[in-house]
């Protein structure tokens, strides 16, 4: 490590206040570049040699990610290297940030939120009911975690289609519910009301339990989730309250269902957001193209 990059950390160190790992961070990520730049290093080095570095991060295999990070922390550390007085350019100022696609939302195919059910029916007694009534609900509304672990008993009383869900900014939708979802709720409200001791008062919340907030949290929600995968045999890594609601909207898309409504039914602002989800359906766009436009036709 030079003086100029042991300085520099130490500024951050000092005057930002920069944690341990952040250092490190930059350490590895300067160290990467005075490696690869060669004997003048990062201070005697031209923009061409810069240049030369940034573009050969991608065709090492490293992601957009890590190169913007490497690409900040060399910035950063030329701009200190200004204030020191000890150049008077900055190499690194024509280097441009590299484009990071919007990472896809990981998915379930339809066998496999099957198998989930299947492997959550398995669960012995109350805690096996409750969980397929979450996980169907979940799939069938694609209702955020949050607003589903939020649900008051009041609202599945009685045993409507469609649930008046307050969103993201206050804003009201209709969420879905399927038959297996209503009769998996039906099932969960006989088993819940069962448990309660006589005379007791009724909790609000549809998933009641001892949490602070009243109601099961997300953290229980995804480690039931995450033993129900490994009983199914799907890697936990893959399974996650998010990841049904993103299987609610593939599947949609993926039986033909207009992306306007599915951006609807999400309660999305923008339709961008939805657009993601198209990943999934390419077999089924390519096909539709095939079979209409008239100039896929081979005949």
């Amino acid at each position: 490590m030079t003086p100029q990059v042991e300085a520099f950390l130490e500024m951050m160190a000092v005057e930002r206040d920069a944690s341990p790992h952040t250092l490190s961070a930059y350490a590895r990520d300067l160290a990467d570049a005075e490696a690869t730049i060669g004997a003048g290093g990062l201070i005697g080095a031209d923009p061409a040699e810069i240049e030369a570095w940034f573009a050969g991060l991608s065709a090492r295999g490293l992601s957009a990610a890590t190169a913007a990070r490497r690409r900040s922390a060399v910035r950063q550390f030329y701009r200190f290297v200004l204030g020191e007085g000890w150049r008077t350019d900055d190499p690194s100022r024509r280097l441009e940030a590299p484009k990071q696609g919007r990472p896809l939302p990981r998915t379930l195919t339809r066998d496999d939120v099957l198998r989930l059910l299947a492997a959550s029916a398995a669960h012995d007694g109350a805690a096996g009911v409750r969980l397929i009534a979450l996980v169907e609900l979940a799939y069938a509304s694609g209702l955020r975690v949050s607003e589903l672990l939020a649900l008051r008993v009041e609202a599945v009383r009685r045993d409507p289609a469609w649930l008046i869900v307050r969103g993201k900014g206050g804003k009201e939708r209709l969420a879905p519910l399927n038959t297996s979802a209503r009769e998996a709720v039906k099932v969960w409200l006989g088993v819940r009301d069962a448990a309660r001791p006589d005379k007791a008062p009724d909790s609000p919340w549809l998933f009641p339990s001892g949490a602070a907030s009243g109601h099961l949290t997300t953290r229980r929600f995804a480690q039931l989730l995450d033993q129900s995968a490994i009983d199914a045999g799907i890697d936990p890594a893959r399974v996650s309250p998010h990841v049904l609601r993103h299987a609610f909207a593939t599947h949609l898309l993926e039986g033909g269902a207009d992306l306007r409504v599915v951006q609807t039914l999400l309660g999305h602002t923008d339709i961008a957001t939805t657009q993601i989800y198209t990943h999934v359906a390419t077999d089924r766009l390519t096909q539709v193209v095939t079979r209409h436009h008239p100039l896929a036709s081979d005949e």
